[in-house]
C-alpha cells in the first residue's frame, strides 16, 4: 500500500495542508502514523475522504453533518433512508436560507429605488432606513 506525505494527500485532493490539519482537529481524519523521519504518513484512503468531505461541503452540508454522514458510512447496520433523511433536512434548510435571501434581495431593491445616488451622505435613504428604529427597520424587510 502507498503511503503519502501530507503535501501529496493535499495536492490530489486539491486542498490546503492547513485544511488537512483542521480535518484531522476535527475528527474527520484519523491521526496518521509518522514515518521514522517523523513526517506522516496518509493512505489513499485519505484522498478519497477528503475528496468526499469536499463534495458534501459544496452540497452544504456542515462539518458536523459530514461527520455524521462518514459514521453512517462506516457502520455496516445503517440504513440508506438515514442518509435520505439527512439530505431532505438539508433541502429544507436551503429553501429556507433562499426565502430569507429573497426577502433581503427585495428590502435591498426598495432601498435603492428610494435612493438617487445624489445628495449629501447625511440624506442617504439606505443609511436613513439602516439607522432607523427598530420597527421602522423590520417593516424594510417585509
Amino acid at each position: 500500500m502507498q503511503r503519502l506525505t501530507i503535501g501529496e494527500v493535499a495536492r490530489r485532493a486539491a486542498v490546503h495542508i492547513e485544511t488537512l490539519r483542521y480535518y484531522e482537529r476535527q475528527g474527520l481524519l484519523a491521526h496518521t502514523p509518522r514515518s521514522r523521519s517523523n513526517y506522516c504518513l496518509y493512505s489513499e484512503e485519505t484522498v478519497r475522504r477528503i475528496q468526499f468531505i469536499k463534495r458534501a461541503q459544496q452540497l452544504g452540508f456542515s462539518l458536523k453533518e459530514i461527520q455524521e454522514l462518514l459514521a453512517l458510512q462506516a457502520a455496516p447496520q445503517a440504513q440508506c433512508v438515514d442518509v435520505r433523511e439527512r439530505a431532505l433536512v438539508k433541502i429544507h434548510e436551503i429553501e429556507h436560507k433562499m426565502g430569507a435571501l429573497q426577502a433581503m434581495r427585495t428590502a435591498l431593491t426598495r432601498l435603492v429605488a428610494a435612493c438617487a445616488g445624489q445628495g449629501y451622505i447625511a440624506d442617504c435613504p439606505i443609511l436613513e432606513s439602516l439607522d432607523a428604529d427598530e420597527h421602522a427597520s423590520t417593516e424594510v424587510l417585509s
